[in-house]
């Protein structure tokens, strides 16, 4: 695959999965804590596809 392309799979997978987990301990969707590990999330996510891109 393109490198783009696995980028913003990571970007996309990391972030929908740093902000549902808040839900785990109650907090809601657009809580804080949701926020900042969507965002947490999306750089760990593009570090990842970046990684993963240059095998």
């Amino acid at each position: 695959m393109e490198s783009r392309t696995l980028i913003w799979i990571g970007l996309f997978v990391g972030s929908t999965i740093g902000g549902l987990i808040p839900e785990l301990w109650g907090a809601g969707m657009f809580s804080m804590s949701s926020l900042f590990l969507s965002g947490a999330g999306a750089i760990a996510g593009i570090w990842v596809g970046f990684k993963v891109s240059r095998w």
